[in-house]
């Protein structure tokens, strides 16, 4: 699978929230949402990560939505084994690259206006 990186890299200690949308294949719906399935659970035992879900959209994209602690820790979850693993599977289910994006907080709005662990 290969990844398009959106926006660069926050080198902060901040918490950050993370886009990565994915397009399956024609037919290959089914084995994406699978191979997500079994890597969520391991993704969730990693540090730092608050957050790691799916949201489907009407148009079939799939948008996985994650909360770190700080982007050595992002970092950590893209260099690990479950991420590999993950990658290995997709290859060939997707129609386009993976769209991953970073987010840093801009704090407006008190308590509502911040994805928070």
């Amino acid at each position: 699978m290969s990844t398009e990186t959106v926006q660069t890299t926050d080198t902060t200690d901040q918490p950050l929230v993370v886009t990565a949308c994915f397009h399956p294949a024609d037919g290959a719906r089914d084995r994406v949402l699978a191979a997500m399935e079994r890597v969520i659970p391991r993704v969730h035992e990693e540090a730092g990560c608050n957050l790691y879900a799916i949201q489907e959209a009407e148009d079939g994209t799939i948008i996985m939505i994650e909360h770190w602690d700080s982007a050595a820790l992002l970092d950590e979850h893209g260099a690990g084994a479950p991420v590999a693993d993950f990658n290995a599977e997709l290859e060939g289910l997707l129609a386009k690259p993976v769209e991953v994006t970073r987010y840093r907080p801009l704090p407006v709005g008190g308590r509502k206006g911040m994805v928070v662990a």
